[in-house]
């Protein structure tokens, strides 16, 4: 064959024909030597797999939910104590904005980057400002100025955080939920309250939002209904709660939809107006199924005292939540283990949990959701994987030397995670970075279908022993075995060392596949060919040898 173009000016000599440069001299060195009896055959195998198994569980990080991302974009949280009011308020937004304005006007002053957009959102129910960067991928650094302008609001409790790019609700992104659940919110408060501390001290550095707050101190007034009063007028306590719905806000009772019309809730309501104060209630009427008039106050009275802004539930029972987002160095894993595992079950041995009921969820409920599901996603990878080289190789041991490549793929995999932690930027084990696991599943065996191919086709078409057709389908597959792992590492390189924004976001899948891909491919050329020597002496050539080599 005529040669078109070469790179080298030197002729080639005849050794290069044969077994090529001085790497592959070494690679089929170590084969032969591999090769030589069944021991060094079981202690190649058994070498390589367990320091590969060894190596991804030693490197195994703990796992995080969805990428965090560098989203440019800070929340900052403000908790007021009860009674805030109006002008409270307005105070809170004016110190805010005055204490900021000049990060507005500076870049780098105090070395913030200076801040681009700036609002501040305040109502009844929750109160919060915000901004954004001019350098997009520095919002993070503006984080320390909103908690010293927070810390300096007297009697306000605030939490800082950078917003998610899959973040499903403020301060949802990265968080892990302990519900406080119970019958009684004093109890509640003060277990919810003792957990908050014990977090902090356990998490340093953890943002800690409850929800819907840890002070029982906001004024309300309790409608107490008279029971026998109210039996005796043939009414129930679920349905004076319905008349006292009406005459508040109204109650709707059904739809209504007009010929032609749009579908309309119907509602029932009091008189606008009639209720400005809760004494206004006690004036309402109600109807008894007597056909009877009859005002609440003789059938309730009020009783004034202090609570919540809102109750939330759980389970039918009332429930304060604790939305602790740990920092960035503390992985989401490592924070559910450090919750449930370590500080949740002395404090209930100990008792200072009777009454109430802990539970860890929000996030890290979904994290081991999605881990069990990735981890049968990757056996079924695999038992795919099995069924297809099976039905191709018209083999069910052959396959199971192929998959020996993907146990040495997850060491590398690890291998190269850890790396990218250690040269490039903190890499997190989210949920992309565990598919890459799966993405190995099916390219990893390529290289060892190359070689036990390539044997069975020296014994069957060109009448060769055993293990000559090992070494021989080795020495052959060197060169196109590393020429497409090195063409698929060089591809994946950009992934791995490309910097800005959105580069954390796949930096670990494609550190996963690329070290993968890397280990297994040196790996390979030993394991398999050692593998495939114990099964390959059944084979027996299908006709006769051909005059000319394959």
């Amino acid at each position: 064959t005529r040669q078109l173009f070469s790179l080298s000016k030197k002729p080639a000599k005849a050794q290069d024909a044969g077994d090529g440069n001085a790497f592959v001299r070494a690679i089929m060195a170590g084969s032969r030597l591999t090769l030589r009896n069944p021991v060094t055959r079981i202690l190649t195998v058994a070498a390589f797999t367990a320091g590969s198994i060894a190596l991804a569980a030693v490197l195994l990080p703990k796992a995080e939910y969805l990428p965090q991302g560098n989203r440019n974009l800070i929340i900052n949280i403000l908790i007021p104590p009860p009674g805030y009011s109006d002008e409270k308020r307005w105070e809170m937004g004016r110190h805010v904005m005055a204490e900021l304005k000049p990060y507005l006007e500076q870049d780098y002053l105090d070395g913030i980057p200076q801040i681009d957009n700036l609002f501040f959102v305040a109502s009844d129910k929750f109160n919060l400002f915000g901004g954004t960067s001019k350098h997009i991928d520095e919002a993070r650094a503006m984080m320390p100025v909103f908690t010293r302008v927070m810390n300096e609001i007297p009697g306000v409790f605030g939490v800082s955080i950078q917003s998610g790019i899959f973040e499903n609700g403020v301060g949802k992104g990265r968080s892990v939920d302990v519900n406080v659940s119970g019958d009684d919110y004093p109890t509640i408060v003060a277990a919810a309250g003792m957990l908050y501390g014990v977090i902090a001290q356990a998490i340093p550095g953890a943002q800690i939002r409850p929800v819907p707050s840890l002070e029982i101190g906001y004024p309300e007034a309790n409608l107490i209904p008279d029971r026998a009063r109210v039996v005796a007028n043939g009414l129930s306590e679920q349905a004076l709660g319905e008349y006292i719905d009406v005459l508040m806000d109204g109650r709707r009772i059904g739809d209504y939809k007009p010929a032609g019309g749009q579908l309309m809730d119907m509602v029932v309501t009091g008189v606008d107006d009639a209720i400005k104060s809760p004494e206004d209630l006690l004036g309402g009427l109600v109807a008894t199924p007597f056909g009877e008039l009859i005002r609440v106050g003789d059938l309730a009275h009020i009783e004034y005292g202090q609570g919540m802004t809102q109750v939330d539930h759980l389970e039918r029972k009332r429930n304060v939540r604790l939305e602790v987002t740990p920092p960035d160095d503390y992985a989401l894993q490592t924070a559910l283990e450090t919750i449930g595992d370590e500080l949740i079950p002395p404090l209930e041995q100990t008792g200072k949990l009777d009454g109430v009921s802990v539970r860890v969820g929000g996030n890290a409920d979904k994290l081991t959701e999605t881990r069990q599901a990735l981890q049968w996603n990757f056996v079924l990878a695999i038992v795919i994987t099995y069924l297809l080289l099976s039905a191709l190789f018209g083999n069910y041991l052959y396959p199971l030397v192929i998959l020996f490549t993907v146990p040495l793929a997850a060491g590398g995999g690890f291998l190269g995670l850890a790396m990218v932690n250690w040269l490039i930027a903190p890499q997190p084990f989210d949920i992309l970075v565990m598919l890459g696991f799966i993405i190995l599943v099916g390219t990893v065996v390529n290289n060892a279908i190359l070689i036990v191919h390539q044997a069975l086709n020296n014994i069957r078409e060109a009448g060769m022993d055993g293990m000559q057709a090992i070494t021989q389908s080795v020495r052959t597959r060197i060169r196109p075995i590393f020429m497409s792992a090195t063409t698929s590492l060089f591809g994946l390189l950009p992934l791995v060392l490309a910097t800005g924004s959105g580069s954390e976001l796949y930096r670990g899948l494609g550190a996963v596949i690329l070290g993968g891909l890397a280990l297994s491919t040196v790996l390979t050329l030993f394991v398999v060919p050692a593998l495939l020597a114990f099964l390959i002496g059944r084979e027996r050539p299908s006709s006769a040898p051909a005059d000319a080599p394959m």
